[in-house]
């Protein structure tokens, strides 16, 4: 395996730990409230990060830094604030079943604009995948909600993914000639930079008021930042660092395999055959991408 294909696979095991916290939180703190809480304590994280592994500071041309910065915008305040909300709407299964949308955005944009092939085996292995996650989705549409409210979470949820896929692709190549610490402190200023613009055009105030406070469980924001935010992002931007942008976007799927996983650990959803056969069908993808 892969330094890239590695760090890809932990990045779902981290972001989907963080989903089911992230659900949790969104109870009780508005979407963009939350999505500015946990990434100012990421860049709390990386600050000592940067002063200990990252290095001299990066030298990027203007045109490099205002990508990495609207990478940074769209990817963390646009596309995390929509998820957030679209999770809070669909649920955590639902939104497992939108990643599956990730990896044909980022092939495709990958295929227009990085010039990135697949093989046959990684072909295979992304039909695999695909079937796997389709399996383990299959039931979920039963879930009751309303029509109106599935709608708008839909589009809110595949408009996260599509701008995420965008952020990405848009990054990539400056990712891979700079030092990945450093490219995730200044992504991470510019989503913090777009969330504050967000409140700004909002005309409202980035903190919650004290009612709101009140009700906030500080050490799950903190582990929700850490993990879901800090580990799977470092391990997300080295995926796609060390290895093709189409390879580390199915691996990223596995998401949606460890999301039914966690779940039926920590939430107690019932683990059925239909489940157990999406996790055999996805493990078997994912073992073809990493032969290719």
């Amino acid at each position: 395996m892969g330094l890239g294909e590695a760090l890809a696979i932990l990045s779902a095991l981290a972001w989907s730990a963080g989903v089911i916290i992230y659900k949790h939180l969104g109870e009780t703190i508005a979407p963009v409230r939350l999505n500015l809480m946990k990434n100012l304590l990421v860049l709390g994280f990386l600050l000592p990060s940067l002063a200990f592994f990252g290095g001299p500071p990066p030298q990027l041309s203007t045109a490099e830094l205002a990508i990495t910065l609207l990478s940074g915008m769209l990817g963390i305040a646009v596309a995390d604030s929509m998820y957030l909300t679209a999770l809070n709407r669909l649920g955590a299964g639902r939104m497992g079943i939108l990643g599956n949308f990730y990896s044909p955005f980022v092939i495709l944009l990958s295929f227009l604009f990085l010039g990135e092939r697949l093989g046959p085996l990684q072909l295979l292995g992304f039909a695999l995948v695909t079937s796997g996650v389709l399996v383990v989705s299959a039931r979920s549409s039963g879930e009751p909600a309303e029509r109106r409210e599935l709608r708008r979470g839909l589009l809110l949820g595949v408009g996260a993914i599509a701008l995420m896929a965008v952020a990405i692709v848009l990054v990539k190549r400056v990712l891979e000639t700079q030092p990945l610490i450093w490219m995730v402190a200044l992504r991470m200023l510019g989503g913090i930079g777009g969330l504050l613009l967000i409140f700004a055009l909002k005309r409202e105030l980035p903190w919650p008021g004290h009612a709101e406070r009140a009700k906030i469980r500080w050490p799950v924001v903190l582990v929700g930042a850490l993990v879901g935010q800090y580990l799977s992002m470092l391990l997300w931007l080295g995926g796609y660092k060390y290895t093709s942008a189409s390879v580390a976007a199915i691996l990223n799927e596995t998401t949606s395999i460890f999301i039914v996983i966690l779940a039926a650990v920590f939430l107690h959803e019932a683990l059925t055959r239909r489940k157990v056969l999406g996790v055999a069908l996805t493990i078997a993808g994912v073992t073809c991408m990493l032969l290719a």
